[in-house]
């Protein structure tokens, strides 16, 4: 008997000898297995079991790419090959998944979460129990047959040494704890959120933290964290609870600090305005290409937020409220690393660069704020 020819059989004896309600467990499998083919060898025994295993637990074929340490994201293509991002780079996989695959796939992920994927909701955001986010985009939308991808949340937390050298993690270090407030910039996969990770890291113990995320990625050492997560509309399209209405909550929880996993909206109006009421030293990332262009996207988040506002009354805000602009991005070899750190400058904002990827260049001007 070939491996497909048992795996076959035992998917078939899942369905009809395992009890509702039963786990399904590699002992229960193996011995399936031996029945079913009592003279195939071990290797082709053990990786019939891993693949019935993989299916009825995981994500099913994709199990033993996100088991990969290496691997920082799992991209399928509209029922089809199988890419991988791996140290930063991208790779073409063996694997090959059909569209029925692909839909089996993405049931599994958003059924648990009461969520929808079909051509009436094409669009899907999830998150998988180890904190990987999944994003799925179906037909009509993706023509070409169901889309999905999964960023894998990193097990080790990095650190500021991952991301610049000694100087420059020295100034970082020491702008979170005089209470700076910090907004990490950079392009998408750049590093922002594992940054953000690091420098909320470096806040002292004995502080009350309270995190806002669209998806919950931050996993801090603290002992007294508080974690906020956006809650996307139900199947019946209600229900919804947005980033926005998470900050001005989190405010009213007596946060000694802020963070925002992403401000890409209203929100970041909110964010500017506890910066500018008291609470210090919170920290945020937005998507920008330098730290003068995070300034003018925080403009455009700030307006999106529809207050009644001029510009020049936005720009003494940010002034007012920002100290800092960390710039990463990824480089060619796969790495994230900071590439800049910039003081905000007040009336009008400017930048004021202070470090560059390697060598610290300034001090801040502006004086700590208090504890």
């Amino acid at each position: 008997m070939t491996v497909a020819a048992l795996v076959a059989r035992l998917r078939h004896r899942l369905v009809a000898d395992l009890r509702p309600g039963l786990p399904v467990t590699r002992e229960w499998l193996a011995a399936a297995a031996r029945q079913e083919a009592p003279l195939l060898a071990d290797p082709g025994v053990d990786a019939a079991v891993d693949q019935v295993l993989a299916h009825a637990r995981g994500l099913g074929p994709l199990e033993p790419l996100l088991a990969d340490p290496e691997v920082n994201e799992v991209m399928v293509n509209g029922g089809g090959r199988v890419w991988v991002e791996r140290q930063g780079r991208l790779e073409r996989t063996p694997l090959l998944l059909d569209v029925g695959t692909v839909e089996h796939v993405i049931e599994k992920v958003v059924a648990p979460l009461g969520l929808r994927a079909d051509r009436a909701s094409p669009l899907v955001d999830a998150r998988l129990p180890d904190g990987s986010r999944v994003h799925a985009v179906l037909p009509p939308l993706a023509i070409d047959g169901p889309c999905l991808t999964i960023r894998r949340f990193t097990v080790r937390a990095l650190e500021l040494s991952d991301f610049c050298p000694p100087p420059v993690a020295a100034l970082l270090r020491v702008a979170v704890r005089e209470r700076r407030n910090v907004l990490v910039a950079g392009a998408t996969s750049s590093g922002k959120t594992s940054l953000l990770n690091a420098l909320a890291a470096e806040i002292p113990p004995g502080q009350r933290i309270v995190t806002v995320e669209e998806a919950a990625e931050l996993r801090l050492p603290q002992e007294h964290v508080v974690r906020l997560e956006a809650r996307p509309a139900n199947a019946e399209g209600v229900g919804a609870v947005r980033v926005r209405e998470l900050v001005r909550n989190a405010l009213r929880m007596r946060p000694d600090r802020l963070l925002v996993g992403e401000a890409r909206g209203p929100e970041a109006f909110d964010l500017l305005q506890a910066m500018n009421t008291g609470h210090d030293g919170s920290l945020s990332t937005c998507h920008a290409n330098s730290p003068p262009d995070a300034l003018r996207r925080l403009e455009t988040m700030v307006l999106m937020a529809k207050v009644a506002l001029p510009l020049v009354a936005v720009r003494q805000q940010i002034g007012a409220a920002l100290d800092l602009v960390v710039q990463v991005a990824r480089r060619s070899d796969g790495t994230r690393r900071v590439v800049q750190v910039a003081e905000v400058t007040a009336d009008p904002p400017a930048v004021r660069v202070l470090a560059d990827a390697d060598t610290v260049l300034a001090a801040p001007e502006r004086p700590p704020r208090a504890p």
